[in-house]
């Protein structure tokens, strides 16, 4: 857009923008008629890290374009519809990838759980703790609003308690798994309640979920990117989506089958594809909180961490009620109990309404100790 508000639709400036879109149909297309041949008759390591370096950059460039049309909506539509949008495209490529793996693989039971555990401890210590440092060390303090954090926390911990700790206690099944009946409720449960959770986000309490003191009119934050209409970037953002949902069967079976060969942790595949998802996402909120932005960090990553549970839970378990698939979603000791961690020091970080780096040091430290974990 130049000084005078004009926008370039031009077909040579549309191109150049969506390179990452183009790459990725092209990619699609090659693993459409070659790929299934590549991936049966993989062996050693080689074959299955050329395939690998091809398809993460292209996955994950389409990922940043998918951000960049959240951004462009963003923008138009104002707080919080703009962070909203974002983290439901995002975890909807999450929760797309894991359908996607279960329906053509019956003996991936705990992929959902691992997904959604990679996906918490990224965002919720990971994102949030390089946020705060970034922000602190910049900014001495931050200011974020406190009833929205209030808000996530709230639904955030019976979601997660409900999904991944109470499969381990109850007596009607195996450890770590559901009754029919159980699995029924555990979906409208969690699907009930982000609904819910959208409702105060989107309608009845916008307030809570913008900077203290600002409106949804704020200067929105999102860098030097060109605005266009809401039809252009619903589409391409919906068109940037399509080839990253379509290759995730074989970056999945890339995945599994490296995981294997090095003989690393299984858990390892699901965060390899939670940091393809979140990338992106991840990079929004640590350059909200550089510019003094915490709100819109704190939206993101709380966001992310919310809607990966309330909509990932009711995809797998319906998933699990229709095929008959055995769906494992309480977490292993060790997993449950950094999970409890991380809900205890979130709740004190965002029980005031400034941050500083301490806290970011902290939740750092607890990604840190789940990434030992894996590996050891």
């Amino acid at each position: 857009m130049d000084d005078s508000g004009f926008v370039d639709y031009s077909p040579r400036v549309i191109v150049k923008e969506e390179a990452g879109l183009i790459a990725g149909v092209i990619t699609l297309t090659i693993f459409m008629t070659l790929g299934g041949e590549w991936l049966f008759a993989m062996s050693g390591w080689l074959t299955p890290l050329l395939l690998f370096s091809w398809l993460f950059p292209v996955m994950l460039w389409l990922s940043f374009s998918v951000v960049h049309h959240a951004d462009g909506l963003a923008i138009k539509l104002g707080e919080p519809y703009g962070t909203l949008i974002l983290t439901l495209a995002v975890i909807s490529i999450e929760v797309i990838m894991i359908t996607a793996v279960m329906l053509t693989s019956a003996n991936k039971p705990a992929l959902g759980r691992d997904m959604m555990f990679a996906v918490l401890m990224i965002v919720l210590n990971g994102l949030v703790g390089v946020s705060l440092i970034c922000g602190g060390f910049r900014h001495l303090e931050q200011a974020h609003n406190l009833q929205g954090a209030n808000t996530f926390m709230v639904v955030l911990i019976p979601l997660a308690i409900l999904s991944l700790i109470l499969p381990n206690v109850t007596q009607s099944t195996e450890l770590g798994t559901y009754s029919r009946m159980q699995m029924i409720f555990a979906a409208f449960a969690s699907g009930g309640m982000y609904a819910a959770f959208l409702v105060i986000q989107t309608m009845r309490h916008q307030g809570f979920f913008i900077i203290p003191g600002g409106s949804p009119a704020d200067d929105h934050g999102h860098g030097m990117i060109v605005v266009r209409s809401v039809g252009y970037h619903a589409l391409f953002l919906v068109a940037n989506m399509l080839p990253i949902v379509l290759l995730s069967k074989s970056m999945a079976q890339i995945i599994d089958y490296s995981v294997g060969v090095f003989n690393a942790p299984a858990a390892l595949g699901g965060i390899i594809i939670a940091i393809l998802v979140l990338a992106p996402e991840g990079m929004a909120a640590i350059q909200a909180a550089l510019a003094n932005r915490l709100q819109r960090s704190v939206n993101i990553c709380l966001g992310s961490g919310l809607a990966t549970i309330g909509m990932t839970v009711p995809a797998v378990l319906m998933i699990g009620l229709a095929t008959g698939q055995k769906i494992v979603l309480g977490l292993e000791p060790i997993d449950a109990l950094l999970l409890l961690a991380t809900i205890l020091v979130s709740l004190l970080t965002f029980s005031s309404s400034k941050t500083n780096v301490i806290h970011g040091i902290v939740h750092l430290v607890l990604f840190i100790s789940y990434i030992v974990m894996v590996f050891d």
